[in-house]
């Protein structure tokens, strides 16, 4: 199996329940298809670079996950056909990219866990 990193961009329109019921949809797809999560995160209503079917902001959803070749195809054929994902993209991860996001993601623990004990004292 080989880690993938998949972001998508979900339309603006949609409310906090269409966007998580949307990333569920994906969520449980990869889930059947043997998909091992590694990390997901939600980056929020953000400004695209260029409009896209004149919208110029957009919800980002990112997941990390193991899973066999043919997932992802079948993966990228379900957001071409959902509406409310308006650009997709799938990458596969070398080593070097997974070390780099382990130690991302450990500094990010780290530095939430520092401020939580500044904002105890």
């Amino acid at each position: 199996m080989n880690q993938y990193e998949t972001v998508f961009i979900m339309t603006p329109v949609l409310s906090d329940e269409q966007m998580r019921e949307t990333v569920n949809k994906f969520k449980t797809f990869l889930d059947k298809k043997g998909a091992e999560f590694v990390h997901e995160e939600n980056w929020g209503l953000r400004k695209l670079a260029y409009p896209i079917q004149k919208k110029t902001t957009g919800f980002y959803y990112l997941f990390e996950y193991k899973a066999e070749g043919d997932a992802i195809r079948d993966l990228e054929v379900t957001f071409k056909r959902d509406e409310r994902v308006i650009r997709f993209l799938t990458v596969k991860l070398d080593k070097h990219a997974i070390e780099y996001n382990e130690k991302k993601r450990n500094k990010k623990k780290a530095q939430e866990q520092g401020t939580e004990t500044k904002s105890e004292s």
